[in-house]
C-alpha cells in the first residue's frame, strides 16, 4: 500500500477562529517543505475566505455541508484530485460551522479513499466568549446546542479560543461543560486569536488502522492497542455471513459510531454496499465485483473488536 496523505480536520461553529488556525497550520507544512492542499467547504454558493489561500492547492465545495448533502461530492472530487497531483504532503479539511467531524471522517474512509489518506487529528475549535451563551436553554437553540456538542464529543484535540475576552471564572465554566463532552484523553488548549503550538496541531491523535480477516487462524496484522478517541479499523477479505447475525453484531458493539464498506449475503454470495448508523443497516445491491471489506469508526475501539467479528463469524 502506498504511503497515505496525513489529513488535519478543523471543526467549529461560525466564528471560533477555525480560518485562522487553518492558516497557521498551512503556513507551518510549507516551512516544513510540504506541499499542502486545502479543502474548504462552505453552505453559500461563494467561498469568500478564498483570498486567505490565493496560492495554495484547494478543493472547494460549495451549496452545501460535508456532512450533509454532498458528502459524496467531496469523496468523488478528492480521488479525483489526488490522482491528479500526486505531489501533496498533507491534507487540510475545514468544514462549515455546522459540520459534524465524524461525517467528514465517515467520508475520508470510504474503501475508495482510506488507502489514501489517513485522518491524524479533529482540531476542535470553540469560542470561548460565547461558548457559555451557545449553550444556554434560553439564549440559543436547540440544534445549535447539539451541533456544538456533537463537535466537541468528536474532536481529537480542543482550542478553546478567544480567552481574551473572558474573564477566569467564565472560563473555569466552559472548561467544565467541555471536560464533561469530551472523549476521555482529549487535550484541551487555551488561547488567543488561534495561537498553538503548531507542535500540538501536527500530532497525531486519531488511529486508523488496517487489518486482514483470516478464517482458520488467529494472525493478524497491527495487533496494538493504542488510547486514540476515535479509531477506523479497515477489515478486508470477510467472509459471506447471514445478515440478521451481521445487523445484531454491529448492533452490540457500544463504541462504534459508524460502520460501512462491502459484504455478501449468504446463503446466495450476492454483494451489497452497506451503512450502519444510529442502529440502522442500509444495505444496496451492487452489480459490480468488489473486495469484501468492513470500515468500522468509533470511540475507543481496538482489536476485541476485531476478535469479537472473528469469533461470531469464523
Amino acid at each position: 500500500m502506498d504511503k497515505r496523505i496525513p489529513v488535519y480536520i478543523i471543526t467549529g461553529f461560525l466564528g471560533s477562529g477555525k480560518t485562522t488556525v487553518l492558516k497557521q497550520m498551512v503556513e507551518h507544512a510549507k516551512a516544513k517543505q510540504l506541499k499542502p492542499a486545502i479543502l474548504l467547504n462552505e453552505l453559500g454558493a461563494e467561498n469568500v475566505e478564498k483570498q486567505l489561500f490565493d496560492n495554495e492547492e484547494m478543493i472547494e465545495l460549495l451549496d452545501g455541508c460535508i456532512c450533509c448533502t454532498i458528502q459524496e461530492d467531496m469523496k468523488e472530487e478528492l480521488v479525483a484530485f489526488l490522482e491528479k497531483r500526486q505531489d501533496i504532503d498533507i491534507l487540510f479539511i475545514e468544514g462549515t460551522g455546522i459540520a459534524n467531524p465524524i461525517e467528514i471522517v465517515e467520508a475520508l474512509t470510504h474503501p475508495t479513499l482510506i488507502n489514501k489518506v489517513e485522518v491524524h487529528t479533529i482540531i476542535g475549535v470553540v469560542d470561548s466568549s460565547r461558548y457559555l451563551e451557545f449553550q444556554s436553554l434560553f439564549q440559543s437553540s436547540k440544534e445549535i446546542r447539539e451541533m456544538l456538542k456533537d463537535q466537541v464529543k468528536a474532536s481529537s484535540l480542543l482550542i478553546l479560543n478567544k480567552k481574551d475576552l473572558i474573564n477566569e471564572k467564565e472560563m473555569k465554566k466552559v472548561i467544565e461543560r467541555v471536560e464533561r463532552l469530551k472523549q476521555k484523553g482529549v487535550e484541551i488548549v487555551q488561547t488567543s486569536f488561534g495561537e498553538v503550538d503548531k507542535e500540538l496541531l501536527f500530532l497525531k491523535r486519531v488511529q486508523t488502522e488496517e487489518w486482514t480477516y483470516q478464517k482458520h487462524s488467529h494472525e493478524h496484522g497491527h495487533h496494538h492497542h493504542h488510547d486514540h478517541p476515535f479509531q477506523a479499523i479497515k477489515l478486508e477479505h470477510i467472509p459471506a455471513m447471514d445478515k440478521r447475525m451481521f445487523e445484531k453484531w454491529l448492533k452490540d458493539q457500544p463504541k462504534l459510531l459508524r460502520a460501512k464498506g462491502y459484504i455478501a449475503l449468504s446463503p446466495d454470495h450476492h454483494l451489497f454496499s452497506f451503512q450502519f448508523a444510529s442502529g440502522y443497516l442500509q444495505l444496496t445491491p451492487l452489480d459490480e465485483k468488489v473486495v469484501p471489506c468492513l470500515i468500522l469508526i468509533g470511540a475507543g475501539l481496538d482489536q476485541s473488536v476485531v476478535e469479537s467479528f472473528r469469533n461470531r463469524f469464523s
